[in-house]
Order: C-alpha cells, then structure tokens, then sequence
C-alpha cells in the first residue's frame, strides 16, 4: 500500500469541513519555547497514520506516550477511539496538516519522508516557531528527525519515538553527528538566553567546521559537555574576555552577565553568540505601598550603573514580609523573575558588615536586602552590598558556579 498523503482514500472532503471539524477539538499550542524532548515536557504532540500499519504503529506508540494526541483515518477505526480520546478524520490528511502543524509542538507523522516534505514546505515559517516533525516509516524501521532538530526538540523526539518502538534514529545534525556543542543549544538547559540570534548560523558552521572556537565563560554554570569524551583540541574555553581576545580565534561563545564594551563586542560578537546566564539575584527591600514602578526604576538604574544585563536577573528576594508586597509581585509577573523571600530567623544567619537597628525594630531582621542576596544566591560577597534610593533599598549578588572539571579543556 502507498504511504502519499492520498493513499488509500476513498475520496477528499471539502478542507473547509476538515478544519471546521477538527479546529475545536485542538488544545492552543504553547508560546513557550521548546525545551528538549516535547515528549517528556508539557509540549503537545500528535500522531499521524493514514495506512493501516501505520496506524497499529500508531496506536503502539500512543499507548507509550499517554500525553500524545493520535489521529487517523476513520476507515481503520476499531471502535475504542471515543473512550480513548482518538481522533478520526477522513480525506486526504494534506487538509488537517495546517492544523495540527500550528497547534502542536510535535508531530510524528507515519508518512512517507517524501509526502510530509511537499506537505510541510508550504507552512515552514522560522525555525525558532516551527514544531518538531519526525517521520517513521510503515515498519518502524526508521524514526527520522526532520524539522526543528534543536530549537523545536526533534532530535530529542526522534530518539524518544525509535526507542519505544525499537527503531533506528536517523539524526542528520552536523553537531549532534560529531558530538559537539549545538551553538542554539548550548546553556539552554540552565536558561540561558541567546542575545544576538542572527550569528547562530555562521558560528554553528565554525564549530562543526573545527575552526578556532573560544568560549569565554564569565559566568553561569559549568557542566554544558555532556559528551562522554574531552572538549575537542579546537574549542578552547576562556574566563575572560581579555584572554580570550589575546590568545585569539575564528568564532565565539560568549557567557557573560555582564554588558560588553564597544571595544570587547567588536572583537568577541563580529562571529560570536552572546549568552545571558540567569546569574545574577536582586535583594530588594521597601517600604509598604512602594508603587511597581519606582522599584522597577531603581533596578533597571542600578543593573545600568553596575554595567549588567536585565537578561542575567534570575530572581529576586526579600523577607516574607514582603511576600504579598502589590510592587514586588508586579515586577516579578512582568519580568518573569521568581520572588524568593525569607523569614526574619533566616535573614539574621548572614553576617551583615552594617546591621540596622531601625530595619531590625520593624522586621525583626538586621537586613533586609543584603542578607536575602545572598542567601538566594548562594555567595559569600555582594557585588553591591546595598543602596537606598527613595523607598527601596536594593542589593545584588551574583550566584556562583564551580569551575569545569578537569581534562574537558
């Protein structure tokens, strides 16, 4: 039996009754970005067949991955599919494809490779939005990663589908194939944050070219090589800009909190990727009432002053006083920056070079700020112990990170 999008089919129905039909039973797909395998997130995936082994396939696959939704064609209905929530559909599956390609993070298509690609081609958008595709042949001999391998999680898709169905991953990656770092991966894990999209490309193509790589990691964490095998001799890791400008290379990574000056984006970012870490932890106190605004005001002045990026901010802190602060939650919601607050009890543990009377009258803690720094940091010293202006007093801490092992260099 043929696997094209037509095989099989007793006949089209109009695209406009397929959409009406299936439009209301699809859950919105998430705008969050993809992290890993949307099998093992909170990703929604579908699972296509049209052909009668596909679908047994089909059905086998969905039994494994009970957070997958599973569509196929109506004529090979085994009378279960309404207790099981499957989807039927008939006509050709080209009509409900648009659907299922913007509702969905992932979708594993029991197709033909040729079919899915004259189908998808017209819905490609960017590869920072378009969902995982892997294709699995009509034996489960292959599963096939063919769209969105990093950013949209097809690789990690492909690997999870051809293990519960015991096929073979076909992964044509060039640093997923040499084992090497994945440049619009790299961090992603841990959050990181990639400033400068557009130098992705060309600096993927260094890496996987084995041209002169720096990594000049100021900060974040240091566990990204996850390959059981050392570093490659090309890519040589770097704690400064400084050294890593002076030792010299053909392409950049660059892990830093903090803003780069003219002289160091020039050198570093003319081929590089700018990486913001989630390193650095706002303590914020105030007095009651302190409208959002004004505290925003303070810290975006004082991220400024300290040369920072907003992009590095993981959290802020406070006492639990503070925990139902209207000002502190709103910029917490706005920015998406967890508010981590301490009793009073734990605040007193931190030894304070100046400990206030007067905060400790109202509070109960010797400080505030300060001490809930470092507390949710996890350091020893402030990069700013504190500063007061108007109603909020703010103090910043840098979470620290243990350097690489030895031997990855």
């Amino acid at each position: 039996m043929g696997t094209g999008p037509g095989a099989g089919e007793k006949g089209n129905v109009p695209v406009q009754t397929v959409r009406q039909n299936l439009y209301a039973q699809l859950p919105e797909r998430s705008e969050a970005a993809m992290s890993g395998d949307p099998a093992q997130t909170s990703e929604r995936v579908a699972i296509v067949a049209i052909t009668k082994h596909g679908t047994v396939l089909a059905r086998t696959l969905r039994d494994k991955m009970p957070g997958a939704d599973l569509y196929y064609m109506e004529k090979f209905a085994t009378g279960d599919e309404a207790d099981k929530g499957i989807h039927l559909f008939t006509g050709s599956v080209r009509l409900i494809l648009p659907d299922l390609f913007q509702r969905y993070d992932g979708l594993v298509i029991f197709i033909s490779l040729g079919a899915v690609v004259r189908m998808i081609a017209p819905l490609l958008k960017d590869k920072k939005t378009d969902p995982a595709v892997v294709v699995v042949d009509d034996r489960a001999e292959h599963a096939i990663s063919v769209l969105s391998g990093h950013l949209g999680g097809a690789n990690a898709l492909t690997r999870r589908v051809a293990s519960l169905l015991g096929a073979r991953p076909v992964i044509t990656t060039a640093s997923d194939v040499q084992q090497t770092i994945a440049v619009d991966l790299f961090g992603r894990d841990f959050g990181w944050e990639i400033e400068n999209f557009d130098k992705v490309t060309p600096v993927s193509a260094a890496v996987v070219n084995e041209e002169r790589i720096a990594v000049v990691q100021e900060s974040g964490e240091r566990n990204w090589w996850t390959y059981d095998k050392p570093l490659p001799s090309h890519i040589r890791v770097y704690r400064s800009a400084a050294e890593a400008i002076e030792a010299g290379f053909d392409a950049a990574l660059v892990v830093t909190h903090r803003l780069l000056t003219e002289e160091e984006e020039r050198a570093l970012l003319t081929n590089g990727v700018l990486y913001r870490p989630k390193v650095i932890v706002l303590g914020i106190g105030c007095n009651r009432g302190t409208p959002m605004e004004e505290i925003e005001h303070v810290v975006l002045e004082t991220l400024a002053e300290l040369r920072l990026s907003v992009r590095s901010v993981r959290n802020l802190a406070s006492i639990d006083l503070k925990k139902d602060e209207p000002g502190l939650n709103a910029l917490s919601e706005k920015y998406g920056w967890p508010l981590i607050v301490y009793t009073p009890e734990e605040l007193n543990t931190v030894p304070l070079p100046h400990p206030s009377e007067v905060v400790y009258r109202y509070t109960g803690a010797y400080g505030v700020s300060e001490p809930a720094a470092l507390l949710s940091a996890g350091a020893e010293t402030w990069l700013m112990e504190k500063k007061k202006s108007g109603n909020v007093t703010i103090s910043v801490a840098v979470v620290p990170h243990q350097p690489m092992e030895a031997g990855v260099r």
